[in-house]
């Protein structure tokens, strides 16, 4: 990195985070009420495009690969904890408008159904920062179901965007957190699509070009 891009690093980071209140059990049960409620019926699929590839929150009936169209993932999610800290914040992925994402939907049992969601609320939605919404998502024998993701809200200040590459580089080298560095969780996903034989290209393509700087 040149001395010109690492004065720029500085400038941008970190950046001034302010997630809010985090959740209280109400507000999270509220929140799967109303995202249910909007469901049209039948099974309850959930789409995993991230690190519920290769560390799933709850059990499920059945696994297929699969793909939702409108929505593409990228690391464009600060993390003020489990993968960074306040100062030093990491990212993690989110799915954001444009494109496709591939990844597994998951259908969840109906047995301990709504147990099993706020289990899943407490991980993904412990701060407002994602937008449970169902996915049309096409299976790999072509069919389609109706799936539960986390989309990022562009307006909150945890929506990171996408940053230049020498600031990611700079993200790989140096964020941790709880459950360890941004560098890992990127390469778990990464490892994840690449061994279920639906690689990200374009992310693998960046991780390898930020990689190489640092």
């Amino acid at each position: 990195m040149s001395a010109i891009e690492s004065a720029l690093v500085k400038m941008a980071y970190p950046p001034v985070l302010d997630f809010g209140q985090q959740s209280t059990p109400e507000q999270l049960l509220h929140s799967v009420h109303h995202t249910m409620a909007q469901h049209q019926g039948g099974p309850v699929w959930l789409f995993a495009y991230g690190s519920l590839i290769w560390r799933p929150e709850c059990h499920s009936s059945e696994r297929r690969r699969g793909r939702v169209h409108g929505y593409h993932r990228g690391l464009y999610l600060w993390s003020h904890e489990h993968r960074g800290t306040p100062e030093c914040p990491g990212l993690v992925f989110g799915l954001d408008r444009g494109g496709s994402c591939s990844g597994f939907a998951y259908r969840l049992p109906e047995e301990h159904l709504e147990e099993s969601l706020l289990a899943l609320w407490k991980r993904e939605m412990p701060y407002p920062a994602y937008r449970p919404h169902w996915l049309n998502c096409r299976l790999e024998d072509g069919s389609k179901v109706q799936a539960l993701g986390f989309v990022l809200e562009r307006h909150l200040p945890c929506y990171a965007g996408n940053l230049p590459d020498n600031l990611l580089s700079h993200i790989l080298a140096s964020a941790t957190g709880r459950y360890g560095t941004t560098r890992e969780y990127v390469e778990q996903t990464l490892a994840a699509l690449r061994n279920h034989a639906m690689p990200d290209r374009n992310l693998e393509a960046r991780y390898k070009r930020c990689y190489s700087q640092q």
